[in-house]
């Protein structure tokens, strides 16, 4: 049986990683700040645990095959466009004491969740963007904050795999949603926002959309996420591979299909004041699929309409417990 340690088991997507790799018979233990917040880990184990700090990330990864390093302070665009410092110190914290913590206990195997805000700003600027290849990283103008630790943390991966010959593996995430995801709070990505809004929403009233609407992006559901993690962290190739969806949409866009999904009609408002991020982004996974054979299952809307009715019931169940609720 191989043991492997998730790094961020309490998070979104580490959570349901750790639920995949019980599924392969492997022995997990998960490790975070913080326990998951929607349901119980099926981790072997589960460490509470701060991993800004050496000799936290030492018995981290003790006595394990494999680390998936998820761990990071990080959030929807509102919150890494205002908390460039604190994101940068944790995550590059966290990133190096587990990459030299995993090396000295001998592990075999590192998969680094790196992320599409590595890509520079100059390639994104039309909504009508050309989805990105893994080589248009470098010449560099990453995503301020996040996006620069993301990349230095990608360079770490390669000099440890180059210099002290610990296999690393590297995926670049664009945009994941799905079930179990934060959905409120002010770390909630855009699909669980909208979601969240469209839910609470009378039919035909107006939901408020930050930017004008006309931004794109592509969406990766999350069961999509956790088997390309698990095929790139077993692959032969180390340099890093761009893991999420090839079908773009604009926000408004979106709105409509979260709405469809939902069986309401919705007007939006759209706030120019709020962070939109970059004006177009989206992921070409040619070298993906040419490597391992794979391609995302789930259309958006799939992916949403197993997302949104999660979301709408835990708000439903939330104003049922409400104090004064009937």
């Amino acid at each position: 049986m191989k043991k492997a340690v998730v790094a961020g088991a309490g998070g979104f997507i580490g959570h349901h990683l750790v639920s995949f790799l019980k599924g392969k018979q492997y022995w997990v233990r998960g490790v975070d700040i913080k326990e998951p917040e929607y349901e119980k880990s099926q981790s072997d184990e589960f460490l509470l645990l701060d991993l800004r700090y050496w000799e936290n990330c030492l018995r981290a990864t003790r006595e394990v095959d494999e680390v998936y390093q998820l761990a990071a302070d990080m959030g929807g665009i509102g919150y890494i466009s205002t908390n460039h410092a604190e994101i940068a110190k944790n995550n590059i914290l966290i990133n190096t004491h587990m990459l030299e913590a995993s090396y000295q206990n001998g592990v075999k195997r590192y998969f680094f969740s790196s992320s599409a805000c590595i890509y520079p700003t100059y390639k994104q600027r039309s909504a009508d963007v050309v989805p990105l290849k893994e080589e248009d990283a470098i010449p560099a103008e990453p995503e301020e904050g996040y996006g620069w630790e993301k990349l230095f943390a990608e360079k770490l991966c390669q000099y440890y795999q180059e210099d002290k010959r610990l296999e690393t593996r590297v995926a670049r995430f664009h945009n994941v949603y799905g079930p179990l995801g934060t959905y409120e709070g002010g770390r909630e990505k855009a699909p669980a926002a909208i979601c969240r809004k469209v839910a609470l929403a009378e039919d035909a009233a107006e939901i408020e959309v930050w930017g004008d609407g006309r931004q794109t992006r592509s969406f990766l559901y999350i069961e999509d996420c956790v088997e390309g993690i698990y095929l790139i962290a077993q692959s032969d190739y180390s340099k890093p591979l761009n893991l999420g969806s090839e079908e773009l949409v604009t926000i408004d866009q979106l709105v409509e299909m979260v709405a469809k999904v939902a069986g309401k009609k919705v007007r939006i408002k759209h706030d120019l004041s709020k962070p939109q991020g970059v004006r177009g982004r989206n992921s070409d996974n040619t070298k993906l699929y040419s490597l391992l054979g794979w391609k995302p299952k789930y259309s958006l809307l799939e992916g949403l309409q197993r997302t949104y009715p999660w979301i709408a019931d835990r708000l439903a169940q939330k104003k049922k417990s409400a104090p004064g609720a009937e």
